[in-house]
């Protein structure tokens, strides 16, 4: 090696960020295995390169002793062995001797050349790693490189992505040379490099497509407080602002609904129901089961759960298809949500006693409610009010 060696790594340093006297130290513990397994066996070797000229020494270190602890030859000496060098020295003191082979240069730069590769590998691994480690949570836009047994490989720049089966949508399909957005959940570092696992399931990636799109949300002005997704089918979204001119969820709709619509596009046609945050529990719960009209709810603070009284015909609305209206709404609101027909919570009264209950659907005189605490059907025993529950009916609001 030489000084143009030192140069060219002065040269690295600065654009691959691999510090100089990182990068020699690992070029001197290489070259001392490389002068070991072709030269000697001894342990006793420290191989030094100048870090101005790039000229490289290779020495044999040995440890001064008494005549009766010497066990290696290439290791040990004795004091009066020592003593024919310089009279100076002492026992414990280490005695280095030049013995750089002639030809140990071919062997150094070859040396050399492999761990300088192998570091820049593991720089740029490692500023992969960092890149993206630091950008958890977003997304990025990718383009499909291949797919392997139903994983798709996704290129995101610097690095290959990884879209597992259990982060893709049903029913999307991923095509080779396709473009798609992805949320990057996670970045782990394994020994083929930083591995980077993307999702289009997550939730929130609903939430950066908004962001993107609408520019009262980047701002800080409208504030996305919850989301809750059934990836490909439904997604609910509760929305705040603490600005009394701006509508966050018309924000949100965009003029003529173009904002949505492109957030809808790029999840490809699936549904987002967008409603206004609120910290009384009954309107949030409410405002959750959207599309679906409500009588009356329940809400029992301790237990984090609510009773709903819906018309007759809602019924199946409120609960959607396999019950994933009233699920998205629950998961929305952070509480237990249970529904109940005009009819059944009305029958349930009678049966048990109480003043029957009429809605704007009966009669609206009539202020008595009751229901329980539990699924679809009504227990007959108690007055949900005598169980810890508050009622809020439509003349509430």
């Amino acid at each position: 090696m030489n000084k143009e060696f030192i140069l060219a790594v002065e040269e690295l340093e600065k654009e691959k960020g691999i510090s100089k006297d990182a990068l020699i130290d690992a070029i001197e513990s290489a070259l001392v295995s490389a002068y070991k397994k072709n030269y000697s066996n001894s342990q006793n070797v420290r191989v030094n390169i100048n870090k101005v000229t790039g000229d490289i020494d290779v020495f044999m270190r040995k440890i001064v002793v008494t005549d009766e602890e010497v066990m290696d030859e290439y290791g040990e000496l004795t004091l009066d062995e020592a003593h024919e060098i310089d009279p100076s020295y002492k026992l414990g003191d280490v005695i280095e001797n030049r013995v750089t082979p002639k030809d140990f240069g071919r062997i150094a730069a070859q040396t050399a050349k492999q761990v300088v590769v192998q570091r820049i590998r593991e720089a740029e691994r490692g500023q992969v790693y960092d890149e993206f480690s630091n950008r958890q949570g977003e997304i990025v836009t990718g383009t499909v490189q291949r797919i392997s047994n139903d994983t798709v490989f996704i290129n995101i720049g610097k690095a290959e992505g990884i879209l597992s089966v259990n982060e893709q949508v049903r029913g999307e399909k991923y095509a080779v040379n396709s473009r798609l957005k992805v949320y990057i959940m996670d970045v782990k570092k394994t020994t083929k490099g930083p591995q980077v696992y993307l999702s289009r399931s997550h939730p929130g990636l609903v939430k950066r497509l908004f962001e993107l799109e609408v520019p009262e949300i980047r701002d800080g002005i409208v504030e996305i407080k919850s989301i809750s997704r059934e990836a490909g089918s439904r997604t609910k979204m509760a929305v705040y602002t603490s600005d009394p001119d701006v509508d966050p969820v018309g924000a949100c709709v965009g003029p003529r609904g173009t904002r949505v619509q492109a957030v809808v596009d790029e999840l490809f046609d699936e549904k987002i129901d967008i409603i206004s945050w609120s910290d009384r529990p009954e309107e949030l719960v409410r405002s959750a089961l959207s599309p679906a009209k409500t009588e009356k709810v329940f809400i029992n603070e301790e237990e984090q759960s609510a009773t709903v009284i819906v018309p007759d015909f809602q019924l199946s609305l409120a609960i959607g298809k396999e019950g994933q209206n009233v699920r998205l709404a629950a998961k929305l609101c952070g509480w237990k949500i249970d529904i109940k027909s005009h009819s059944q919570y009305e029958e349930a009264q009678e049966e048990a006693g109480y003043t029957e209950y009429n809605s704007e659907y009966a009669d609206e005189d009539n202020d008595t409610e009751s229901a329980q605490d539990q699924d679809i059907y009504v227990d007959e025993a108690e007055d949900p009010e005598d169980e810890g529950f508050t009622v809020y009916d439509d003349s509430d609001r």
